[in-house]
């Protein structure tokens, strides 16, 4: 079945002047003869993208997209014209964001987080309401996974994250040492699954392993720092989370661990490496 909005491998039926003909259960796809690999003839499998080009055909091509259908991503806009905005996605013919689709107006130059989906005529298209694109959590998520998150709101409580590309989430404001941008990817782990499907997530593991990764992270600071770090305990949260992305707390729990190993020295003005000396 032909995916429309997303690869496909196809085998070239014929080579015309035009380019190369995929005969496919929709209708002929045209790969333009400046897109035909060198050598390609009948016969031959490309894995092509399946667009709409703007005579409303089937077109194919050989590049690659920012994003495909089912994907949320960040796209620049590009202009504004009487049915809606234009976004460059990478490709010759711009991806459509219609006025219908946009939670509030987008200027030339503004970068959008949207979800990019198959409208029912057929059309590949851009919205910023993301909401009616989140799916119910289901079994394949449980407590402890690692997971992709996508920041792509702000509410009283925290971040509003797409999980997977699939699932809504919500990091709270106490798990953010600072606050993401929306459309910022991040790696978390699945805290809790709530009777009502909502699912908290973090940032950390937790437990013996967070310790570890807090350690080993300001070890690896001051290593790429020239052994010596800028921080004490009494630097402010900001500070300690821009340079280290933990909290205070993790910061001031790790760096007495690291003192108690005679790893680190502690002058007035930060942390410094000590030398190991072997006997």
């Amino acid at each position: 079945m032909l995916k429309t909005g997303n690869y496909n491998h196809l085998a070239i039926t014929r080579i015309t002047p035009s380019g190369a003909v995929f005969k496919t259960d929709e209708g002929d796809v045209l790969l333009p003869l400046r897109l035909v690999p060198e050598g390609a003839e009948a016969g031959t499998v490309l894995e092509v993208f399946v667009y709409v080009d703007s005579e409303e055909r089937l077109t194919a091509t050989t590049k690659k997209p920012r994003a495909v259908v089912g994907d949320f991503a960040i796209l620049k806009v590009l202009e504004t014209t009487t049915v809606g905005s234009f976004l460059d996605w990478g490709l010759e013919k711009d991806l459509l964001l219609p006025f219908g689709e946009q939670t509030e107006p987008v200027r030339r130059g503004d970068q959008v987080l949207v979800r990019i989906y198959l409208h029912s005529t057929g059309r590949i298209v851009a919205t910023t309401k993301l909401d009616k694109f989140i799916l119910p959590v289901d079994n394949s998520l449980a407590a402890g996974d690692e997971v992709d998150l996508l920041v792509y709101a702000y509410t009283d409580l925290g971040a509003k994250v797409i999980i997977n590309n699939s699932f809504g989430g919500l990091l709270f404001h106490t798990e953010l040492a600072i606050k993401p941008k929306c459309g910022e990817r991040l790696r978390g782990y699945v805290k809790n699954i709530r009777d009502d499907g909502k699912v908290d997530v973090t940032l950390r593991i937790g437990g013996a392993q967070e310790a570890f990764n807090d350690r080993e992270t300001i070890l690896a600071a001051l290593a790429a720092h020239n052994g010596f770090l800028l921080l004490t305990d009494k630097s402010s949260p900001e500070a300690i989370a821009e340079l280290l992305r933990m909290s205070k707390k993790s910061f001031k729990k790790a760096v007495g661990g690291l003192y108690k190993e005679s790893l680190i020295s502690m002058p007035q003005d930060g942390i410094r490496l000590r030398s190991v000396q072997t006997k």
